[in-house]
């Protein structure tokens, strides 16, 4: 250890002058608590947004393929964009608006007619199935939402109206009685509300759709969050079929809420980054009382030959000592912190969709946010030790 780390170092743990102590302890008490808040933060926003992500996809296929006419021939569609890369399953479904009428109410709703043989491939709504069995989706038969089946007080077995307008003649083949034979919990109260399935079968007599037409076909990735097979997979699919289809991700669907949740994080990390500047603060005061009780020190380096940037550097080095202990100490809390959190906290289900608190820390965001707390602490150094480095030995010594 050289004579600049040494000194350093027992300015900062001596234990003579417990004002001094006192001020080292809350400028690393100060660092670590804007660490630990930061680590926090970022990683509770990133945990949600997961969350959020989980509960698309598993509704939504990953990537969506339709024609305005519809497709036809899609089995063998289907076969094609399998053999893609990074394509894992594919299945066909019909989507439309219809009413639900039910004790004299009708309500609008989304009806999704899947293939429930090949759905499994795609989405995880069999997986969300909470009463009754995906695979019994076949004739007249539908599966709703948790919240639906709550407002009206439907349970398996019960009888639902369909209402579309626009199908067939006024009177005739417009009303469409179905058994329900499940009900699902995606954990999207919009979801569960507004969504409804049935067999592709149905859908297409439902729509007036004819027989081997479907509106598309919902495609499966092997990894739904890579930004690179998101861009590449559509030009892929494209080639393959042809440019007459219309093909998103699941990200294009969704994209001004990811967007307002990635300006959210950035906001939330600017202003939590001010309680590390703010924390900094207490950096600087800290070296300007070391400064001050340590003139006759200052003088005596000078005076025996020690150089104006050794001084300098001794104070900087004594800051960085504070904000690096700060540092750990925040990030030993914040990762602790974020274990019990999302092990030992739990949060309602039917309001968050989940039942921990989904803490999800980065490594990319945690070394941004040690990167600017040692930003941060090295710039509250520099004042202090430039003003000691400008003590000259006389003045120094004058009074001593």
């Amino acid at each position: 250890m050289n004579y600049e780390n040494w000194i350093s170092y027992r300015y900062l743990t001596e234990k003579k002058g417990g004002f001094l102590a006192f001020l080292n302890f809350i400028s690393t008490a100060g660092v670590a608590i804007g660490v630990m808040a930061l680590i926090l933060v970022i990683g509770i926003m990133e945990g949600f947004g997961n969350n959020l992500r989980e509960q698309i996809i598993g509704t939504t296929p990953h990537v969506m393929i339709e024609k305005e006419t519809g497709i036809r021939d899609y089995q063998e569609l289907k076969d094609q964009i399998k053999t893609l890369e990074h394509v894992k399953g594919a299945s066909a479904y019909i989507q439309g608006n219809i009413f639900l009428e039910s004790s004299g109410q009708a309500v609008g709703l989304i009806i999704r007619g899947v293939e429930p043989e090949s759905e499994y491939e795609v989405t995880k709504v069999n997986q969300y199935i909470e009463k009754g069995n995906f695979q019994d989706l076949h004739g007249d038969s539908i599966i709703v939402g948790q919240e639906l089946a709550r407002y009206f007080g439907f349970k398996i077995g019960d009888k639902v109206v369909l209402i579309s307008p626009g199908s067939g003649v006024a009177g005739q083949g417009w009303r469409y009685a179905l058994t329900i034979v499940g009900i699902f919990s995606s954990g999207r109260m919009d979801y569960d509300m507004n969504l409804a399935l049935v067999n592709v079968e149905k859908a297409q007599e439902i729509f007036n759709v004819e027989k081997g037409i479907v509106t598309g076909i919902g495609v499966k990735l092997t990894d739904p969050y890579s930004e690179t097979i998101l861009e590449s997979i559509k030009p892929q699919i494209r080639n393959l079929i042809g440019y007459s289809y219309y093909v998103k991700t699941w990200k294009d669907d969704n994209i001004a809420l990811f967007k307002a949740l990635a300006l959210e994080k950035l906001g939330l990390f600017l202003i939590l980054t001010l309680m590390v500047m703010v924390a900094s603060f207490n950096i600087v005061s800290t070296l300007i009382v070391t400064v001050t009780s340590k003139i006759h020190d200052i003088g005596i380096l000078q005076s025996i030959g020690v150089p104006k940037n050794a001084i300098r550097r001794i104070f900087i080095k004594q800051g960085l000592l504070i904000g690096i202990r700060g540092i750990l100490w925040g990030l030993i809390l914040g990762v602790g912190v974020s274990y019990l959190l999302k092990n030992y906290f739990p949060v309602p289900r039917d309001i968050y969709a989940t039942d921990h608190v989904p803490v999800d820390l980065k490594a990319f965001d945690v070394m941004v946010i040690v990167a600017s707390a040692l930003v941060i602490s090295y710039l509250a150094t520099l004042y202090p030790a430039s003003r000691a480095a400008k003590l000259q030995p006389v003045d120094a010594l004058r009074y001593q």
